[in-house]
């Protein structure tokens, strides 16, 4: 049995290293790998390559053609049962004469979910559900809150010092991390729908939050401000770019009302905004409903924040941080008003505090870079 295991595994990575093929071609859908092996051969590969397109199954079954029959089927996510954009793959699976199908996890779109298992296993083929389950959770983390909770993706990221700081005294932040650290900052960000950072952070750094090399992209990531207040300048970078590249203002409504021509000269270069209603006097938009207009409207899926510290510190407030990529510099910076790159209110007590699922410590440079997935 241990064998057999092994062997299973082993095709099942390879099924998941196709479906990340499928990354950035097929969103709001997942990424799904197949691979069909007879008679210990592999017959058939196949990946979800763009949306609308056909489904991994499909794409292995046509490599495959008759040596499907009698085969064993590795795929990464349950098999759909409905016709959407494409027809039911349990259909095409079931004609194919497979008589194994391991799938590592189930679908949670309600329009499958069991529905593809029962379906297989009412026409007579063997269906084995779970293997490498928390990999293929993992790959499709974006796609499973999409479903379950209607909301982006949550990547937390920043750079600070060994001790803890994200820029000195006086506010200086560039540049704390390494070239190589920016790097990797630079993939993140190809990896996002979009990119949020708080008013504060653009007045004190004057970003550009864009992604090199953007010839070579279908898209960029939306840049999102949050600037209640309406305080971004005309003249920032981002702003200057914004006919080219896509940015959005938070603003509340009654700040747009004062500062009518401002919103105009905004509007005229491009920039786009999302106005909220505040009440209370509360100086910034509600978390949860910036997110939920970011999904719903914009159907941002993955969410990079690059601060500053009150925004990330209202995320990890609301425990709505997915990710977090941090790159600490070998340098001290000291000073009790250096910023720390988490605000808001805290915990409370040590147990409770958040923590990493299995984080992955490198060194770049000489830099430390961790990162991963927050244990819910």
């Amino acid at each position: 049995m241990e064998k057999i295991r092994e062997i299973d595994e082993q095709y099942m990575r390879q099924a998941l290293s196709l479906a990340r093929m499928g990354y950035g071609a097929v969103e709001p859908n997942p990424m799904v790998g197949c691979v069909i092996v007879r008679d210990g051969v592999v017959v058939g590969r196949g990946f979800h390559r763009k949306f609308g397109g056909d489904h991994a199954e499909i794409d292995a079954l046509r490599e495959a053609g008759d040596k499907a029959d009698g085969a064993t089927c590795y795929v990464t996510l349950e098999p759909c049962s409905h016709y959407g954009k494409t027809p039911p793959c349990t259909s095409a699976l079931i004609r194919a004469k497979l008589v194994r199908i391991v799938v590592a996890m189930e679908d949670p779109f309600p329009k499958v979910h069991g529905n593809g298992i029962n379906e297989l296993r009412a026409a007579g083929i063997e269906v084995e559900v779970g293997l490498l389950e928390n990999e293929a959770r993992q790959l499709n983390a974006t796609y499973l809150l999409r479903v379950n909770q209607s909301r982006p993706l949550i990547t937390a990221k920043w750079a600070m010092s060994l001790d803890g700081k994200i820029a000195t005294r006086t506010g200086a932040g560039k540049w704390i991390s390494c070239e190589r650290s920016r790097e990797i900052v630079q993939d993140l960000r190809k990896r996002s729908s979009a990119i949020m950072i708080g008013i504060g952070t653009v007045l004190a750094d004057d970003p550009l939050l864009t992604v090199r090399n953007i010839e070579k992209m279908k898209h960029h990531p939306l840049r999102v401000v949050l600037d209640s207040q309406l305080k971004l300048p005309l003249n920032s970078k981002l702003v200057q770019t914004s006919e080219k590249t896509p940015l959005m203002l938070v603003v509340s409504e009654a700040a747009a009302a004062e500062h009518t021509p401002q919103v105009e000269q905004l509007e005229n270069a491009g920039v786009k905004l999302l106005r909220y209603q505040s009440e209370n006097g509360e100086q910034h938009p509600p978390m949860e409903w910036v997110l939920e207009q970011l999904f719903e409207q914009y159907n941002i899926g993955k969410l990079l924040v690059e601060g500053g510290a009150n925004v990330l510190g209202k995320l990890f407030d609301a425990n709505l941080i997915d990710e977090v990529h941090v790159f600490i510099a070998t340098k001290l910076l000291g000073g009790e008003r250096a910023k720390s790159p988490i605000a808001g209110i805290g915990i409370e007590q040590m147990q409770n505090a958040l923590r990493l699922e299995n984080p992955k410590i490198e060194i770049i440079e000489k830099d430390i870079y961790v990162h991963g997935s927050v244990v819910r």
